[in-house]
């Protein structure tokens, strides 16, 4: 989305149809770093729908969780551990990735993706 590419129109569509947006703020580092390798200017309104969804307890049950349904790297691990902190029923939450293995994980957790 912040690259005006195909991919990222097709998805700030499906982006709006939510009422609500929820992320780890891990999403702000690797957005930055994107934009920075890119030599381009951040903007702070792409980030402005996003409430951060900040845990107060270690997530390592929920880190367990998700690697028992399937391996993910360790930014990746942690965006479907934050999304099961905050819905330990996946199928109450969506789960919006560009990245296969990422999805096919959070579906096989039972997230919507």
């Amino acid at each position: 989305m912040a690259f005006d590419e195909t991919e990222g129109a097709v998805l700030a569509d499906r982006l709006r149809r939510f009422s609500r947006l929820l992320s780890a703020n891990l999403l702000e580092a690797e957005l930055r770093a994107v934009v920075a390798r890119e030599r381009l200017h951040f903007e702070p309104d792409l980030l402005a729908p996003i409430s951060w969804v900040l845990p107060i307890r270690t997530l390592a049950m929920e880190l367990d969780t998700v690697l028992k349904a399937g391996y993910l790297r360790g930014a990746d691990l942690w965006h479907v551990a934050t999304a099961l902190y905050v819905a330990p029923n996946p199928d109450q939450l969506e789960f919006v990735t560009l990245d296969d293995r990422q999805r096919t994980v959070a579906a096989a957790l039972g997230f919507q993706t």
